[in-house]
């Protein structure tokens, strides 16, 4: 995938905090992203299958699915199981991350993220789930 792509690809960014969704909605949408925005794991589940993202930045604590029991869901449907999941949390400990991409997450990033390492990450996500080009 070129980088103007990878650019111009759609995310889906959950989570519960309207500031958090906001701030990295905003820095996805003015690097040429199009973004999508949910506020729980089950209208992010909703999403996902209506919207099919190229990727999915996601929250962990959040009312209702949390954002592993979503990235679960997501990784086990086959409507959705190609869709990378980037999982963001405070919860920093290692059994988190190891669980996190247990259920499916390609990636986990803790809280606060930094916004050069989400972009790389998820660039990298995006080529590698990129068809070969002919």
């Amino acid at each position: 995938m070129s980088t103007s792509a990878a650019l111009s690809a759609k995310i889906l960014v959950v989570d519960d905090s309207p500031t958090e969704r906001f701030y990295l909605a905003d820095f996805l949408a003015k690097r040429g992203f199009r973004v999508i925005t949910a506020e729980t794991g089950d209208e992010a589940y909703e999403k996902a299958l209506a919207e099919k993202p190229d990727a999915v930045v996601m929250d962990v604590v959040m009312p209702g699915l949390s954002g592993f029991q979503a990235t679960r869901a997501l990784s086990r449907d086959p409507l959705t199981q190609s869709i990378p999941v980037i999982l963001c949390s405070s919860k920093s400990n290692e059994t988190d991350r190891i669980w996190g991409l247990r259920q499916g997450a390609r990636d986990y990033l803790v809280k606060p993220i930094s916004t050069d390492d989400l972009l790389s990450r998820l660039t990298e996500l995006l080529r590698a789930a990129a068809p070969a080009a002919p």
